[in-house]
């Protein structure tokens, strides 16, 4: 069975022990063999899976994890597939979306600011530097997109959010609990770092977002940015952002993301 590559990231090497054993954890019970293979230029992991139960393993991983599709010809419109943040910064009309896609060039899904204002902040013209801050858009943020049009000649795949991703943003801000983002550690690491600050007492539980990004649910009055300095000394080689509904719903007005 040739390599395939997971739609989830590493953010170092030292993070790929740790990930071999997430995936034999996983896939515990089935006669299989996996090997990770090393990761992409991008953080992709590579693994081979071989074994009498290899399909139905190649099949749980691309459901509970996703596959990269690798080449252009291989992303389908109308499609949904989890992807991840990059190159924030690139530009002030586009949202990058890094979906695992290498040949024959590597092309990222764009969602238009236009349709961020569109879907996010009820169409009003917001800039997409405000629309990240609002929503805690960051670097390897996960990210649902929907794919609506692929132009194989110049390699540019458009997309939009699913509802999917609409209705988990809508969620969260109706909780009116703040959410911290944790990107590039594992939910064994985050969880003893709040054991270990005395955080968990501020923390209602545990969103996993992707193998080594998580969400944490804060309690009712707690400020998710007060937690970063507290958490990061644990957490060194994480990233964080944070998502806060009050702030979303003042910007809003009589309005919600719908």
């Amino acid at each position: 069975m040739p390599p395939v590559t997971l739609l989830a990231k590493v953010y170092n090497d030292s993070q790929l022990n740790l990930i071999d054993k997430f995936l034999k954890s996983m896939l515990k019970g089935l006669k299989v063999k996996i090997e990770i293979r090393g990761v992409t230029s991008r953080g992709w992991i590579q693994i081979t899976v071989s074994g009498e139960d290899e399909r139905v393993a190649l099949r749980y991983l691309a459901d509970e994890t996703g596959l990269c599709p690798l080449r252009l010809e291989c992303v389908e419109k109308i499609s949904t597939i989890k992807g991840r943040i990059t190159a924030l910064n690139k530009s002030r009309i586009e949202l990058y979306i890094d979906i695992g896609v290498f040949s024959p060039k590597t092309a990222d899904a764009t969602i238009s600011l236009q349709h961020l204002q569109a879907q996010l902040v009820d169409g009003r013209k917001t800039a997409l530097k405000k629309l990240a801050e609002l929503l805690g858009f960051c670097e390897n943020l996960p990210l649902t997109v929907k794919i609506y049009d692929v132009d194989k000649e110049n390699s540019r795949i458009e997309a939009m959010l699913p509802e999917r991703q609409l209705t988990l943003y809508k969620s969260w801000t109706k909780s009116l609990l703040d959410r911290l983002i944790i990107l590039g550690a594992s939910f064994n690491e985050v969880t003893l770092a709040l054991k270990h600050t005395r955080c968990n007492r501020d923390i209602v539980n545990i969103e996993t977002l992707g193998l080594l990004e998580h969400a944490l649910v804060c309690k009712l009055g707690t400020d998710a940015v007060g937690l970063i300095p507290k958490i990061g000394k644990n957490l060194r080689n994480a990233s964080f952002s944070t998502f806060n509904p009050r702030r979303i719903t003042e910007f809003l007005g009589d309005y919600s993301i719908r």
